[in-house]
């Protein structure tokens, strides 16, 4: 994996550069940046999987670095390093599609769980893109009984309001037995299946032109739009517009 460092203390991002190598030799070093201009010079150039990045910088702060990259086509992952807990760079992070806003120090176990996450996303090991079937069942042959008549209901009904207690009720299980079941043969919880099932039939609706696009989110279990779009990024790493955009090319 190809990381690049975006921040201007030179103490703070030889100490970054320090975390990051003592983590695996597969992570890569290929450049440094003290500051916004020569930063996004170097992600344009080198085309890092990782950029780690600071807010305030001279020149060019880190959040118009992340704009003017993905503007120009950057996929890069970016992860936020900020002495500054503020929620509105945080939300700003957030809509540029920032994996992890992180406060200084980063501490060793940080850098490893954002990094891991980061491997899963681009390397398809998630639970999301396992489940390219459309057919749950097929997904999950080898499931509890109890499970595939779950994944039957969810299946049919994602549209509407699903519950875990109420599925469990509907299959006469206790909520906590039936937790235990689903986490066990699905290799997740229940919560999260449910997200990012509906952000695939989201995605199959956009990709077939199955109905309006502004009909999608409601479609697909959601209420809310703005927080569809939230989700989808959170599942895919894109926008509905930028998904679309994408599959089109």
């Amino acid at each position: 994996m190809r990381i690049l460092i975006a921040e201007d203390e030179q103490r703070t991002r030889q100490g970054l550069v320090r975390v990051l190598q003592s983590l695996r030799d597969e992570y890569e070093i290929v450049a440094q940046a003290s500051n916004g201009k020569a930063a996004l010079e170097m992600i344009l150039e080198q085309k890092p999987d990782v950029v780690f990045i600071d807010i305030k910088m001279p020149f060019m702060d880190g959040l118009s670095v992340i704009e003017a990259a993905r503007a120009q086509g950057i996929k890069a992952e970016f992860v936020i390093v900020s002495a500054y807990a503020d929620f509105d760079f945080a939300k700003q992070s957030s809509s540029l599609g920032v994996i992890e806003y992180l406060l200084k120090p980063l501490t060793r176990d940080e850098a490893e769980a954002v990094l891991k996450k980061i491997e899963n996303k681009i390397s398809g090991k998630n639970s999301y893109s396992r489940r390219k079937s459309r057919n749950l069942r097929d997904k999950y042959p080898d499931a509890h009984p109890m499970i595939l008549q779950a994944l039957d209901i969810i299946q049919s009904g994602y549209a509407g309001k699903i519950s875990q207690k109420k599925l469990a009720e509907d299959l006469g299980l206790s909520q906590e037995y039936f937790s235990y079941l689903f986490g066990k043969n699905i290799g997740e919880n229940f919560s999260t299946f449910l997200r990012e099932y509906r952000i695939e039939q989201a995605q199959y609706m956009l990709r077939e032109e199955i109905c309006d696009q502004r009909d999608v989110p409601y479609q697909v279990g959601f209420s809310d739009s703005k927080y569809f779009k939230k989700v989808f990024r959170e599942v895919t790493g894109k926008s509905p517009s930028e998904y679309l955009s994408e599959i089109k090319e």
